[in-house]
């Protein structure tokens, strides 16, 4: 043993990358890909507005769970040694440039290509009169009659503003005084107006064109026109303004005597949690910001002057939008197109379907569940869901699948973040229309993406057949054409018991812990990969050949970081490929041999994957030892 070995502590705060600090430039490497020129325009531009969501979110939990520590004057020194003021200090100067680049990048690069395009984004100072009295018309008919305008006087005490609400601070004069407003732009309206046109284009455009198109943000459209609002008054200035609040929520499950009632309750004062972050135009003066500051009581190291315009996270619906490349369907449409979908390939020799999303259509998992749910011998169909999205099919299938003859249970996951409300509804409606519906486990989130579906068969064979479907990925049509993920369709009777004994223990009060194939956190993942990891080390310490290879989103559990860090000693390869924090690689003594990549493109890698050995045919089944006989149709 080395005197590295000997002397190297693993509490040493030089061997930490600081957690937030981490994820901060993993947003950055999101912001990169608004530059990259292999995307096509459209996804560059998404790209802006996905990291501003990001940093939205993170402003809402992470920092606002820093500001929390200061003010309660918690020390809670993380392993790398920074304290809370420490940590929030740092987070303020990135944030600063990182504002200052988004927009650079937009300014600079997007908007010009876009306007080689014929998309033109256009200040509402140089459109022209006729276009300014048509959006005058416009702004009267649909867009007047929504807004409310709040004074703010001794009267009128300072109104709520709502977390990430875009905001138009109206400064009006009054015989000599001046008098506050605030005026919420309503979400009810597209954000960038099209421009009409004055006059009738001369001839179609060319194939393979369009016309010129002239976009108006509606915030400017609404400025522009506030004598409407206040007739008789002497408009100022305008300026527009957007707050973030603290989001997280805190839920007592344990005095919970109704989870669901328990989250909505909960959701209320997402609206009305405390601020943690002011963006304003950087035309306000500063005498305003100062005024807003005080009034939102917010800390003065996070009030941000950028330059307009603001809320480009609420451009596009990031987190679930549809939007996306056309990818081949590859193999898997084949298995859509039959009436059964992938159930009717189950049963053939080596007939399980792995798929690959996006490259692979998400189109097969939807005909699974609408196969279920159509089959009159389908007796049981039960799911979990965490993030499904709106207008899912999958829902869909799940309420009409529910009939005398059929039992349909779904684990419906409440406390998915920022996906606590849509759930509630989905919840609700299902119950409505017959269907079990279950809220997990106390103290856990059920993450697990599993369907299974019991289907009475006849042939040579008669009786109840299972069918599995698990992955990845959330039952989600539209992030499964952005995110990467696996998809995994199987008949085999390991994995359906495992598949039947999990649910019993998500719904029911099972103790099941022994499964038959399946990994089941917080009962046997954590164990068994551990185990794992010290076989790996144990056959480097002996000169044989190991290696372990983890894809993954974070490593966190400190167990299994600890497990993975000190066979580094002895000879051990490791590849992490995590999409976004990321451990420290190449410490000498304690990671010389672990290999750290980031991945971040065109797709959100939400994949996971875990492989132990240096490529050997013979990897471990990954259940209980029993389970390592062969399988009926091998």
């Amino acid at each position: 043993m080395s005197i590295a070995e000997k002397t190297t502590s693993l509490s040493d705060p030089s061997l930490y990358i600081n957690r937030e600090l981490s994820w901060l430039g993993f947003n950055e490497r999101v912001l990169a890909q608004a530059r990259d020129e292999r995307h096509p325009l459209l996804e560059r531009a998404r790209f802006v507005s996905i990291s501003e969501t990001n940093l939205d979110e993170f402003f809402m939990i992470r920092v606002s769970g820093l500001q929390q520590q200061v003010l309660n004057e918690l020390p809670n020194p993380v392993p790398d040694g920074m304290t809370p003021e420490e940590q929030l200090g740092r987070v303020y100067e990135h944030t600063e440039r990182f504002l200052a680049e988004q927009r650079e990048i937009l300014r600079d690069e997007l908007l010009p290509a876009l306007d080689e395009q014929g998309i033109r984004l256009v200040p509402y100072g140089k459109i022209g009169k006729k276009e300014k009295r048509e959006l005058r018309a416009m702004f009267a008919r649909d867009i007047l009659p929504i807004l409310t305008p709040l004074a703010i006087d001794p009267a009128h005490p300072f109104p709520h503003i709502s977390n990430l609400s875009l905001n138009l601070l109206v400064v009006i004069g009054d015989g000599g005084r001046e008098l506050m407003a605030r005026i919420k732009v309503p979400t009810t309206i597209r954000r960038f107006l099209k421009v009409p046109p004055t006059e009738e284009p001369e001839a179609a455009p060319a194939p393979g064109t369009h016309e010129e198109i002239k976009l108006v943000r509606v915030e400017e459209v609404i400025a522009a026109n506030l004598d409407e609002l206040f007739p008789g008054k002497e408009i100022l200035s305008s300026h527009v303004f957007q707050v973030t609040r603290n989001a997280d929520l805190v839920i007592e499950e344990d005095e919970a005597s109704d989870l669901l009632q328990a989250i909505e309750d909960e959701l209320e004062g997402r609206w009305f949690g405390q601020s943690v972050r002011l963006m304003v135009a950087d035309s306000m003066p500063r005498e305003l910001r100062e005024w807003l500051t005080e009034n939102l009581e917010v800390d003065a190291g996070s009030v941000f002057a950028v330059p307009e315009p603001l809320g480009l996270g609420t451009s596009t619906s990031s987190r679930t939008s549809t939007a996306g490349p056309a990818l081949p369907a590859a193999h898997a449409e084949g298995a859509a197109g039959d009436p059964g979908g992938p159930l009717h390939h189950l049963g053939d020799p080596g007939g399980d379907v792995l798929l690959y999303h996006p490259y692979d259509s998400f189109a097969p998992v939807v005909e699974f569940v609408r196969a279920a749910a159509a089959d009159p011998d389908v007796l049981a169909v039960k799911q979990t869901l965490y993030r499904v999205g709106s207008n899912s099919p999958i829902i869909e299938a799940l309420k009409g699948a529910r009939d005398e003859q059929t039992q349909v249970a779904v684990l419906v996951e409440l406390k998915a973040r920022f996906d606590e409300e849509p759930n509630i509804v989905w919840a609700r409606q299902l119950e409505a229309r017959g269907v079990h519906v279950a809220y997990g486990i106390v103290g856990f989130k059920t993450h697990a993406k599993m369907c299974l579906v019991v289907r009475r068969e006849g042939g040579e064979k008669p009786g109840l057949r299972r069918y599995v479907h698990m992955g990845t990925g959330n039952y989600n049509p539209g992030t499964a054409r952005v995110y990467t993920d696996f998809s995994y369709f199987t008949d085999d009777p390991g994995m359906a018991e495992d598949g039947t004994d999990l649910f019993n223990y998500l719904t029911g009060y099972s103790e099941q812990e022994d499964f038959h194939e399946l990994l089941v956190a917080p009962l046997t993942m954590r164990r068994r990969f551990v185990e794992l990891i010290r076989e790996e080390a144990e056959k480097a310490k002996g000169g044989e050949p190991a290696r372990i290879s983890f894809k993954m989103n974070n490593l966190t559990d400190p167990a299994s970081s600890r497990s993975s860090t000190s066979p580094r000693r002895r000879g051990e390869d490791r590849d992490d490929h995590p999409r976004h924090l990321l451990p420290e690689a190449g410490a000498p003594g304690i990671s010389e041999n672990i290999r750290v990549v980031s991945l971040v493109g065109r797709f959100l890698e939400h994949a996971r994957a875990f492989a132990f050995g240096p490529g050997r045919a013979d990897l471990p089944r990954l259940g209980r030892p029993d389970a390592a006989q062969p399988r009926p149709q091998d």
